[in-house]
This record gives structure tokens, C-alpha cells and sequence, in this order.
């Protein structure tokens, strides 16, 4: 099993979409073991985007991401980082692909909706910036056994 962190950012609140885009992870067979609302401040935002503070694109990242509530999110599932990054599609909502989260909902190359991890380590690092391990709940539930053979666990 595999987690990986999932933001859905301040357009997605501001266009109340979060409903229908946590719906797309749970259809998809991803379990969700840690939600919640906050707000980004600039520090967590530099936290969490720490490799892309010294660029010049940052301080408009960073405004965006500050602009409003976010929901936080822990997925888990066999490939989960891959799974949700085929999931959102493209960064630039008007080159993704319909079908995907971007794709369906995004126009903004920066206003792209959500956050995934890019990678393994990534959402390791990204997950405890957001959650307290006691946040995360593990559980089973009776369709376990019908999202995925027991060797792809």
C-alpha cells in the first residue's frame, strides 16, 4: 500500500468542487485515511513548496495557495502517487486531458485545483507537514477484497 498526500486548493473550495473531486478518489478505489480543512500560511506554504522558494514564479504560488481554505487529504491504495496524478492530469488545465480532475474542471495552468505528490518521498515528506501520525486512521472495509487482487496489496 502506497499513501500520498492530495491538496484540493482555494479554487476548488471557491467553486465548491471538493464533493465531486474526493468523490473521483474514493470511485477510483483509493481509501481516504486523513481529512481536513486549514488555512496555508506563508510559512507552511514555504514548508511544503520549499524547493520552489528561491524561483521566480513563487511568490504568486505562494498568494495563491495562502488565498483561502485548502482540504487536506491522505489517500492510500496500491500505486496511490501514480494513481492520483493520472487522476488530476496535466498541470495546465487547458492542455489536460478530459477525463481527469484539470481536464474536466481547470482552465489555469496556475489555478489548477489540486495538489498531488509527485513521488513517493515526496508525499512521505508532504503527509507529515499536514498530518500528526494519529491523524491517519487505518481501517478495513468489507469492499477491501473488490478494489484490487490481494497480491497487489
Amino acid at each position: 500500500m502506497q499513501r500520498t498526500l492530495i491538496l484540493f486548493k482555494p479554487d476548488a473550495v471557491e467553486r465548491r468542487l471538493c464533493g465531486r473531486l474526493l468523490s473521483r478518489l474514493e470511485d477510483k478505489g483509493l481509501k481516504i485515511v486523513g481529512l481536513k480543512m486549514l488555512r496555508v500560511t506563508p510559512e507552511l506554504a514555504r514548508q511544503h513548496y520549499a524547493e520552489h522558494v528561491e524561483k521566480p514564479f513563487y511568490p504568486l504560488l505562494e498568494e495563491f495557495i495562502t488565498s483561502g481554505p485548502v482540504v487536506a487529504i491522505v489517500a492510500e491504495g496500491p500505486g496511490a502517487v501514480l494513481v492520483v496524478r493520472n487522476l488530476m492530469g496535466s498541470t495546465n488545465g487547458r492542455e489536460s486531458a478530459p477525463g481527469t480532475i484539470r481536464g474536466d474542471y481547470g482552465m489555469s495552468r496556475q489555478m489548477n485545483l489540486v495538489h498531488g505528490s509527485d513521488g513517493p518521498e515526496a508525499a512521505e515528506r508532504e503527509i507529515a507537514i499536514y498530518f500528526k501520525p494519529e491523524e491517519l486512521i487505518e481501517y478495513g472495509t468489507s469492499l477491501d477484497g473488490w478494489m484490487y487482487a490481494s497480491d497487489e496489496k
